[in-house]
């Protein structure tokens, strides 16, 4: 991630007077530095004051409030719109006002150009007064095309800005909003929805402000337009505007289609995201289970119909592109023609004044004006996108106020809670108890019996990596109690974190840390684990969501109460009621107290213990230097399309860019031909005149219709192709992410593996397409131009040259710093999407620590980060454009004044086409290389993607050219000198392992918090290939593809893994199972019932990663999923560390049952689980060290087994010795 430092340089451009804010020359200093070097972050400006996300957001938020207040008032829905258009509707209104004026510059161009040929037309010698006058309309044009490049470029970044402002304001509030979520709103929305409107929907904002004025400024300059060509040819202009208003009549028609296709490509994108969010998370999950394949097909079926969604909307940009580049040549063809059938005469500077006047309706009118259409549609369907999630309920902000005198209990009297509002039952019911400082209250209870109060994710924010990798469950369980510990709080909530360490650690947490350092605490602790409840002040034990006894340890031994007994429920069903969801009503868990003593921990680790040193190293996204190379450019194309479809293409452009340039030629051939008829020379009567006039007109016509076919082919071909390469690179990089190793997402935040699949494809499918099509179309128009004015006057060429070389230094110098400032860009966009992962990943846990308001202000620096990148992209992009079109103007008065020069050597044509040539390459020129660079920087996205494509592989899935190992299905396993580390160049978890685990036999590991035992079964899963022999029934591991190898054996693991969608979906992903076998399967594990009573029964939807389920209960599923694999070898870890004792006794009578015959491999924390099992292997430090039966083990007073058991107190370890003895002896 990179850092978020205040220690950053001030923007220059806060100091800059008039002209260096006019011409960009502030940024001088920074392409400098580029052109030396590489920028790096710390070379970036800081961002604006009045451009920080949170003074943005909190303006925002103030009008978004207002809107609901008076939403509710007249009883309507509240409108995000309404709010954004009251926020800025005053300076961005101020440059609507010069927009309008800049589009009247252009009007006013071809009068100027219309005099300065009536000149050529009248050109005599000795009249010198004429002459000046028409340079004095040089002149005039000259002002105008000036005046035009500096307030174009002014108005674009300053329209430009506000987007980049409402875009930062917009994404502070759906992050706050994300924050305050309540439990039932969490359910209606998903983290892949939220990342996708941070990424895709937010962005329509810096679209739309570009061109939206364009919606009124087109209009009226039309108008503007019309008046002028009604004053110069008459009623012959109309059939042109006709055309105009039919085009844009289509385009709106085209808006609102874009508007339906938008909206279902949105929903579709979400659910991939989502989808695709799911899987990074659960990778372990899909790996152990051989899920790839099977994900890879649900994910590029979901992208098949999104796909289908973009290439329709694709087809109908490029209609609207090919419309920019004919319809202009469409309206003057018509035009003409309809004049010449009403028997009109012209003179050539009528011919050209027309010409030019159309030729500034290109912009506004045919490119602007549907791009504003299709831009609005796009924000109005993201608005409402956005508007429904901030409307979603939030969760009561409540504010504790302390007693008077200081005195802090926790009373609670006959209270219920509900998990969602529309809940007709409680999840707990008339809960009742006192607890006052210094009191410990256990809670404990069967699964889903409603302890879990506050539902705290404990793996989630720690400051390691994404959700904590690569940190063991234990270890990231004492990060979030020391988290705890360490806030100095009057209250304490701990939800079980004992039972994610091993018995050692967990009585040493509890003396030092619950009983010791807050012990002047009131402390409520949730747990399963029963050999505290002798410690606890308070013990209170619900059973079907209600509180079933409640005493002290010693009056229940004096009443004779069996605590184990109360926690077996009617039926043995372990589910909790039949309404899924979290508590809508959540207490206050931590309320601060200044005067309370901070806890001393400093000697918290007994002198015995080793320190464990955990390194975690997230490398920062690096990105290339220098420009997009050519390999990137022909993966690109050739992932949509074969060399002979685009060489096809290639032609097509060719061809279309013929037809426009011989149409200009040919008008001006048609304008020589109109001045001798207009002079009387021909006479249109005469046969032959008669005979080249219709041939003339017939190769114009011919010469349009090609123009217009050429361009609609070239633009579908082009949205076609460019799709299906996105389509092609995503599904590529799909499959080489689900082949990368475990450890990839170990070092890879999920929010930077996101943004390849969100914004960077969003990249592909939405703006480049559209991007480079313009560019080619731009560049080949410039091409074409600047040919035709050279072979037309020859002395042209001479500033031509210059000023491409000119164009083509600027354009290099530019470059080196724009990629650097893109790249920057990327990066500074991943941590943003990485925070808001992790944010929602451990909303409850920021909520419970008061935490909103850091992770707020970190989030806000996170944009304030990109948003210097981005201000540094827009400023430099308009740094660029006004030189160029400063250049261009100069180009264009010395063209005007040429052409004054030698006017008595040029035709009347020549100098027409010449001066309306010119005028067209103003601001086509550097609107083509600014679409060039533009397509540079996107194809960053494309750079970034296919570096996907060569991440390192994990080991074939198959072995296409040898058979599997010929298995024997014994179960057998066999470990021999193993090492093993989880990453190549990482230290060894596993040294020198040998042991052997029979068939059929049931074996327990054990060791301290980070021992190793999790890392065996990654090594029998090659989740990193370890070093060494292992031997699975008789076949070397390593000689088996990875699917053959993991689809021979089952896996439980410590963290449930559920995936958004219903029951069914998730106790049978791929639909390989009857529903009798489903049943069958939940029956097993005692959920039967539970799922019989619920609304959809198997169909009902669960919540993202199965939240609205318990811990246990997700567990219980995934058993029921092993259940269905009915494979020989069964690997639990640590399964059984979130439930309680008696859960934990159904699933090891479900397994003891359904796998007797099958080899179990059970890694726990809770020797309970295992004291029967027939062989149990010590571990420590990655070592082997014991591995013999347990009653063996417990008969050496020296053994580490027998040190743990007996740290679990006396009448506990005399318990677990009593049952290996037991076992034993049934054994034999």
């Amino acid at each position: 991630m990179l850092p978020v430092s205040a220690e950053v340089k001030t923007s220059p451009v806060q100091k800059a007077n008039f002209c260096s804010r006019l011409f960009v020359w502030w940024l001088n200093p920074l392409f400098k530095i580029g052109h030396k070097r590489k920028l790096e972050p710390d070379d970036m400006y800081s961002v604006l004051p009045e451009d920080r996300s949170q003074h943005l957001g909190e303006e925002l938020q103030g009008y978004w409030d207002q809107e609901l207040k008076r939403a509710q008032k007249d009883a309507q829905e509240p409108s995000l719109m309404k709010a954004v258009i009251k926020c800025y509707w005053k300076s961005y209104l101020i440059w609507g006002m010069f927009t309008f004026l800049e589009e009247g510059t252009r009007v006013v161009q071809p009068i100027f150009l219309g005099k300065m040929i009536s000149y050529v037309e009248k050109y005599h010698l000795s009249d010198s007064a004429t002459l000046h006058e028409a340079y004095g309309y040089a002149a005039g044009l000259s002002a105008c095309v000036l005046v035009w490049a500096v307030l174009h470029h002014l108005c674009f970044y300053h329209m430009q800005r506000v987007g980049m402002r409402v875009r930062v304001a917009v994404c502070h509030m759906i992050y706050r909003k994300a924050l305050r979520l309540s439990s039932p709103a969490m359910g209606k929305t998903t983290t892949g929805q939220i990342v996708n409107l941070l990424s895709n929907d937010v962005n329509r904002f810096d679209q739309v402000t570009m061109f939206l004025h364009y919606l009124w400024v087109g209009p009226l300059q039309a108008v503007a337009v019309t008046a002028l060509l009604w004053m110069e040819i008459g009623i012959s202009c109309l059939a042109g505007m006709a055309v105009l208003i039919i085009t844009l009549l289509l385009q709106s028609c085209f808006g609102k289609l874009f508007s339906s296709l938008r909206s279902k490509t949105a929903a579709l994108t979400d659910e991939r995201i989502r989808t695709m969010s799911e899987v990074i998370t659960g990778i372990r999950t899909i790996k152990m289970n051989a899920w790839e394949k099977s994900f890879i097909d649900l994910i590029t079926r979901l992208r098949s119909k999104e796909i289908s969604k973009i290439l329709k909307s694709s087809y109908l940009r490029g209609m609207n592109l090919a419309s920019f580049f004919t319809v202009s040549k469409i309206m003057i063809f018509v035009t003409f023609i309809t004049n010449e059938l009403l028997d009109n005469r012209i003179t050539a500077s009528q011919v050209f004044v027309v010409v030019t006047l159309f030729e500034a309706l290109r912009f506004s009118s045919t490119l602007f004006f549907p791009m504003a259409v299709k831009k609005v549609s796009d924000a109005i369907i993201s608005l409402r996108r956005i508007k429904n999630f901030l409307s979603l309920d939030e969760i009561p902000q409540l504010n504790t106020q302390l007693p008077s005198d200081g005195e802090m209990i926790v009373d609670m009297q006959d209270f219920t809670a509900f998990w969602d509002e529309e809940s007709e039952l409680p999840t707990l019911k008339g809960l009742s108890f006192t607890v006052r400082p210094g009191e410990l209250l256990t809670v404990v209870g069967p699964v889903g019996a409603g302890k879990d109060l506050q539902n705290l994710k404990e793996r989630d924010l720690t400051v390691t990596g994404d959700g904590g990798t690569p940190l063991s469950e234990g270890q990231k369980a004492r990060v979030s109690l020391a988290r705890a510990v360490y806030q100095d709080a009057d209250i304490y909530l701990l939800d079980d974190p004992l039972s994610a360490v091993d018995a050692r650690v967990s009585r040493h947490l509890f003396e030092l840390c619950v009983r010791q350092a807050l012990k002047e605490k009131i402390t409520i602790l949730v747990t399963h684990q029963l050999q505290y409840l002798k410690d606890a002040s308070q013990i209170l034990i619900l059973k079907d969501d209600k509180t079933v006894e409640r005493g002290t340890y010693s009056e229940f031994l004096k009443s004779g109460v069996d605590i184990f007994s109360l926690f077996e429920k009617r039926n043995k069903q372990p589910g909790s009621s039949p309404v899924l969801g979290t508590p809508t009503l959540i207490s206050e868990s931590l309320v601060r107290s200044p005067s309370s003593p901070r806890p001393s921990l400093k000697d918290a680790v007994p002198e015995d213990q080793d320190t464990e040193n955990i390194q975690v190293t997230l490398p920062l996204e690096d990105y290339l230097e220098g420009k997009v190379g050519f390999k990137t450019y022909k993966n690109y194309f050739t992932a949509g399309a074969g060399w002979p479809l685009i060489t096809f293409l290639i032609l097509v452009n060719i061809a279309a860019q013929v037809a426009y340039v011989l149409q200009d030629w040919w008008l001006a051939l048609w304008a020589n031909l109109q001045i001798n008829l207009y002079s009387g020379a021909l006479v249109k009567e005469d046969v032959d005149v008669m005979l080249f006039l219709n041939w003339c007109l017939r190769v114009y016509s011919g010469l349009t219709v090609s123009t217009v076919l050429f361009g609609i082919t070239r633009s579908l071909l082009i949205f076609y192709i460019f799709v299906n390469s996105s389509q092609t690179l995503h599904n590529k990089i799909l499959e080489s992410i689900l082949r990368a190793p475990v450890s990839f997402f170990n070092s890879n935040p999920i929010g930077r593996i996101l943004n390849r699949f969100s914004k960077d494809v969003g990249h592909m499918d939405d703006l480049l397409p559209l991007i480079f099509q313009d560019f080619i179309q731009a560049f080949l128009l410039v091409i074409g131009v600047i040919g035709v004015m050279v072979a037309v006057i020859p002395w042209i060429a001479i500033p031509v040259i210059p000023l491409g070389i000119a164009f083509f230094f600027l354009q290099r110098y530019f470059s080196e710093t724009s990629r650097d400032i893109k790249h920057l860009e990327c990066a500074t966009r991943s941590p943003v999407f990485s925070h808001l992962a992790s944010s929602l990943q451990g909303v409850w846990t920021i909520r419970t620590y008061k935490a909103e308001q850091s992770f707020q202000e970190l989030f806000d620096a996170h944009q304030d980060l990109h948003s210097e990148a981005w201000f540094l992209l827009l400023t430099t992009s308009r740094w660029l454009a006004v030189y160029l079109d400063v250049i261009c103007a100069i180009f264009v008065t010395v063209v005007a004044f040429v052409s004054l020069i030698l006017a008595d050597a040029l035709t009347l044509g020549q100098v027409g086409l010449v001066l309306s040539l010119a005028l067209t390459l103003m601001g086509m020129f550097q609107w083509c290389i600014r679409q060039r660079t533009e397509v540079e920087n996107l194809m960053i996205s494309v750079e970034r993607v296919t570096g996907y494509l060569d991440l390192e592989k994990e080991a074939p899935w198959e072995y296409k050219d040898r058979a599997p190992p010929p298995w024997t299905n014994e179960g057998r396993i066999l470990f021999h000198t193993v090492n093993f580390r989880h990453t190549l160049d990482g230290p060894l978890v596993l040294k020198n392992l040998t042991a052997v685990i029979e068939s059929t036999k049931k074996v327990g590991i054990v060791g301290r918090t980070g021992a190793g035992k999790s890392s065996i079964f990654s090594a029998v899963f090659r989740l990193s290939e370890p070093e060494g022999s292992l031997w699975l029934d008789g076949c070397q591991t390593r000689d088996a593809g990875l699917h053959n190898l993991r689809k021979k054996m089952s896996i439980i693991l410590q963290e449930p893994v559920l995936f958004t969608g219903t029951m069914r979906k998730n106790l049978d992903p791929f639909n390989e199972h009857t529903d009798k076998e489903l049943w069958n399967a939940l029956e097993e594990v005692q959920l039967k019932e539970t799922i019989e009573g619920l609304p959809g029964k198997m169909d009902t939807a669960l919540a993202e990663t199965g939240s609205n389920l318990s811990v246990g209960q997700r567990q219980l599923v995934c058993l029921a999923r092993v259940i269905l694999k009915t494979n020989q070898i069964l690997i639990i870890d640590k399964a059984t560390s979130n439930v309680d004792p008696r859960t934990d006794e159904l699933i090891k009578k479900a397994i003891h049952e359904k796998f007797s015959q099958c080899t179990v491999v059970t890694i726990t924390h809770r020797l309970s689980t295992i004291i029967d099992s027939d062989k149990i292997m010590v571990l420590d430090s990655g070592t082997r060290k014991e591995y013999s039966p347990p009653h063996d083990l417990l008969q050496n007073s020296k053994s580490l087994f027998y040190k743990m058991v007996q740290q679990l107190g006396g009448a506990e370890a005399t318990a677990l010795t009593e049952r290996a003895k037991q076992a034993h002896t049934k054994k034999k």
